[in-house]
Order: C-alpha cells, then structure tokens, then sequence
C-alpha cells in the first residue's frame, strides 16, 4: 500500500522530469472566497494534468526488463497522455485504449506523444477484455489511473510540493481542495500532508450528480453514481471510489463539497481573467468549491488543486462568454 516513504521515492524518480508547479494567487479570488486563496496549478504541468506524475511514477518503478516489453492503459483523456508520455519519454511502447466518441482533439494528442491509439465501442465492447488480449499477447504492463499504489504515490508528490510551498509562505493550518474523481490525486495528497503539514485536511470536490465520494465519506461506506453521463466534468466522473483510495480518503480526509457545473464553468472564467490560466471543468471544481461554497470550510487559508486544463475551445468559450472572463 501507498505510504509516504514511497510517495518520497516517486518524488526522487519524478525530480527532473516533471514540472514543480507554482501557487498562484489573487486579491480578486480572496474577496470572492472571504480567506487567502492558493491555487496549485497542475494545469500547467506537463501533458496539461497532473496525470503524468502517476504515470511517471509508475512506469518508472517497473524493472527495466519488464517495461521494455512496454505498457498499457484505458482513457478517454488526460490519464491517456500522461501514460503516452511517461512512456516515449523511457523510450518503451505504449498502447492507449480509449472509446471511439472520445474527442477527437485527446486522441490526436494520445497519438501525438507516441502511443498507439486502439478505439473501442464502449457501447458493445469491453476495453478490458481488449486491453487483457493485448496485454498478454505482447507483454504489457498495465497502469491503471487510480487504484494502484504507484500511481497513487505519484499524485501525492503534489502534496510534498504544497507542504514545501505552504512552509515558505509561513502557513500552519490550511484546507485543501483537490478534484475528486476515483481518488487517486486526493489519497495520494492526503497520505502526503498527514505526513509532512499535519495542520492541513484535504477534502475531495466533485460535480453534483456525481458526488460519488462525498457520498461514501458520509456514509462511512462504498456509494456508486446513479449515472456515467451528463455532467461538464467528465474527467472526474467515476462509478465509485477505488478499492485502494477509498479507505485512505475515509481514514484522512474532511468531507467532501458538491458544485454544480455552472459553479465550475464559473470558476474557469474567474481563474483566467485573474490568474491567466486555463483549467477543464472537472480541474475547477475545487476552486469552485472555494469561491462558492465558503460556509463549508474552515480557518482562514485554501489552497485549491487546479488538476488539469485540457478543454475544448467551444466549451472554454461558453465558461469566458457566460461569467464575463
């Protein structure tokens, strides 16, 4: 299981190679949210999501004769080129399989890094049974986007960098905001903090009708969403919480906050008229949470993970036309 000696060692494999992302701030986002505001911008890591820091670690922690045979994963978006790097970057092959209506614009990327893209029909296919054929007809290593402890050690080198960053701006006490999807990035922050800002409570953020974990954590047990569809925020819409993830964020994290989508189109257009950066919807909703949900956290201090950037224009569009960004 993930503890924070491995989450070190990923830290040791990843120096070098991914971004150390910076907070940003602004007057503007403090006014709006009553408290300090810090935003950790993974939107601007390599791959335009923190996904590549679980990919890296993971990929580089196999035995060398066994990655070269290469590996393997299922994504219809940011997990799929953070693999697809990580993996051109060891140099080994890499096979991404992702739905046939994935947009187009994320498996011309996948393809873009490297990766052989093969297209399901996940309407009558199943991408793990083709993902299984392929793997055991070539050999490959299969990385999984949430529920394996080296991806989860890789997420939590972004708690490690808050800790570091939060010492140098002298802040003890913080609630910490990260977008919540099977919970690979929450629990892999949350082990980190415990260990190193024990005065920090991370609390997973999700989109409403989808609320999966918020659910689980209040429940004290595993709650499944209803529906796989009909939220902006899809790249943190999942079934239910992960095997692995779900007893660290119970043991760990504070409760979760719910936004809607109009709240997370809203925060974009917030973050890049004041901040000049460009989140996805599913990589605003705990800066939504922030500004919008105030009463629901506590102290003066929030520090929000932006995950990921990776949106359409049409739709960053409508988030900058609705709310004046």
């Amino acid at each position: 299981m993930t503890d924070i000696a491995m989450i070190q060692a990923a830290r040791d494999r990843i120096s070098g190679h991914a971004r150390y992302t910076p907070f940003l701030d602004s007057p503007f986002l403090d006014e709006i949210a009553g408290r300090r505001v810090l935003v950790k911008a993974e939107c601007l890591q390599l791959t335009g999501s923190f996904k590549f820091r679980g990919a890296w670690s993971a990929i580089s922690a196999l035995d060398q004769e066994v990655r070269k045979n290469g590996v393997i994963a299922f994504s219809s978006g940011n997990h799929a080129q953070g693999v697809a790097l990580a993996a051109r970057m060891h140099g080994v092959p890499c096979v991404i399989v992702m739905p046939s209506d994935a947009p187009r614009l994320k498996v011309e990327n996948t393809r873009a890094y490297g990766a052989e893209v093969v297209l399901y029909d996940r309407a009558n296919e199943s991408r793990e049974a083709i993902g299984a054929h392929l793997a055991q007809e070539r050999g490959l290593t299969l990385i999984k986007p949430f529920d394996e402890p080296l991806v989860i050690a890789g997420q939590g080198t972004i708690g490690l960098e808050i800790a570091d960053q939060a010492r140098e701006a002298g802040i003890e006490r913080a609630e910490v905001l990260v977008p919540c999807g099977g919970g690979g990035l929450t629990s892999g922050i949350s082990l980190a903090l415990e260990a190193c800002a024990p005065g920090f409570k991370v609390h997973p953020c999700e989109p409403a009708g989808f609320d999966d974990t918020t659910r689980s954590l209040a429940s004290g047990k595993f709650e499944r969403n209803e529906k796989m569809a009909g939220s902006i925020c899809d790249a943190i819409v999942t079934p239910s919480p992960g095997e692995i993830t779900f007893p660290i964020m119970r043991r760990i994290c504070g409760a979760g906050i719910v936004v809607t989508d109009d709240e997370a189109l809203h925060a974009m257009a917030i973050a890049f008229s004041r901040l000049k950066i460009v989140i996805e919807p599913g990589g605003a909703v705990a800066l939504a949470a922030a500004l919008f949900h105030g009463s629901e956290i506590d102290g003066d201090t929030a520090i929000v993970v932006a995950s990921g950037g990776n949106v359409d224009a049409a739709l960053f569009r409508q988030a900058l036309e609705r709310f004046g960004g």
